[in-house]
């Protein structure tokens, strides 16, 4: 008998150390790609050019097959060019390939994706959030968060593959408008097949699973969109989740401005993981030590088993158009509040909570401030995410409307006055 416990105990010992190896490596990436060296990993500056160096290096470590055919470091890249032709930019993607071990299944492809790039140093117009401050925009949870989760589900299914074949990506440029994965998919449309380690074109792509900001778990929570895209993702998502105990949340269209847009666009479903958003983001302050490595390891274990189980389905997953994934539907927005709500739903009161409310932004004129639940938007009822940006697309700039917040246990209601969504 002290056998049998001796071996269960060198077992958990074992599985152990290796959660504890994933986190390490997974906060050794993080706290590299969003160190002060690499300078915020603009398209095209030599921080760019360091991340790529090492993510190529890691894909080689693992013996990853590039996706040119070829042995050099370049093989994985897919490069692109983007920009005003005064200002172009030549940047790429990081592409690898996990060959699928059934004989039927094995041409169908997964992409399991991150992007890379981040703002470099800020500054107008670059999207940072504290745009008159110009400073390294380190990016550790946007996105070398999701990057580090990436490449160790690519040493995951190097080791233990599945039947379809699985993508692995890294795209650039995604700060600059999804400009990566739109390239890489206009790529997979080209009759380019005989350059690629793959034996098909876009059709073979069957799925993708995208992570981006990752890093910032909070209350066992996360959010997956694109639950509605095909018609078994819901109930696998919600599958996984139960087995892995984490709250998810999800949405059913594959709207979000990240990379998975690019491949609603083309009729391929997606999932989209998310922890959502924080106060540092998009500023100099999101930096590694603010990370939830924990968080990530969990991420990280939930990801293994829905990407497994979508690589092991029987069939091909089929492509629902569900309303608002082939378009940004914030670019119809005539207004803004100046908040970031809970992509997640994690409040348990009914309306949806206000994660961060921009200093100076309509809302935070107003009075309204983080952690309120809003209730109401001019008389009409908030319960979700869908609902808001309903209520958002119903608005004109230059009016005053009521918003009502929940906050602790009393209702307030604020008159916000609605600047236009460019300012």
């Amino acid at each position: 008998m002290w056998k049998k416990y001796f071996l269960l105990s060198l077992t958990f010992a074992l599985v152990l150390q290796a959660y504890a190896q994933r986190q390490d490596d997974m906060k050794r990436s993080v706290e590299y790609l969003a160190s002060q060296e690499l300078g915020g990993r603009f398209p095209a500056s030599a921080g760019d050019t360091l991340a790529s160096e090492y993510i190529v290096d890691k894909l080689r470590d693992l013996k990853l097959k590039p996706i040119v055919k070829g042995k050099k470091k370049k093989a994985y890249f897919h490069d692109f060019t983007f920009g005003k032709t005064e200002k172009k930019i030549t940047t790429h993607n990081i592409i690898a390939v996990i060959p699928g071990k059934d004989k039927r299944l094995k041409n169908e492809y997964i992409v399991v994706s991150s992007h890379y790039d981040h703002l470099g140093m800020g500054g107008k117009g670059s999207g940072s959030r504290q745009p008159d401050t110009l400073a390294v925009h380190p990016g550790a949870d946007d996105n070398a968060s999701g990057d580090a989760v990436v490449l160790e589900l690519a040493r995951h299914f190097k080791k233990v593959r599945s039947p379809r074949s699985i993508i692995i990506a890294f795209f650039g440029a995604e700060e600059q408008g999804l400009v990566g994965s739109k390239k890489f998919v206009e790529w997979m449309k080209e009759d380019d097949a005989l350059r690629r380690n793959l034996p098909t074109d876009i059709k073979g792509i069957v799925a993708n699973v995208n992570l981006d900001m990752v890093g910032r778990m909070r209350d066992n929570a996360m959010s997956v969109s694109g639950t509605g895209t095909s018609s078994e993702f819901k109930a696998i998502v919600e599958s996984v989740a139960k087995q892995t105990n984490l709250h998810v949340s999800c949405t059913p269209d594959g709207y979000g401005p990240s990379d998975h847009a690019s491949f609603v666009a083309a009729d391929i479903p997606v999932l989209y993981l998310t922890t959502g958003g924080h106060m540092e983001y998009h500023t100099p302050a999101d930096k590694p030590a603010t990370l939830n490595y924990d968080g990530m390891q969990q991420t990280l274990d939930f990801t293994k088993e829905l990407v497994t189980r979508l690589a092991s389905l029987p069939n091909t997953p089929d492509y629902i158009s569900v309303p608002g994934s082939n378009r940004m539907q914030h670019a119809k927005f005539k207004v803004t509040l100046g908040l970031m709500p809970d992509v997640m739903g994690a409040s348990d009161k009914p309306g949806l909570r206000a994660d961060i409310v921009v200093a100076g932004k309509p809302a935070h004129t107003a009075g309204i401030r983080s952690g309120d639940i809003i209730m109401e938007i001019d008389g009409k009822p908030v319960k979700d995410i869908q609902e808001y940006m309903k209520r958002l697309s119903e608005l004109e700039a230059g009016t005053t409307i009521p918003v009502k917040v929940l906050r602790g246990e009393e209702t307030i209601v604020f008159q916000v006055h609605l600047n236009p969504a460019k300012e």
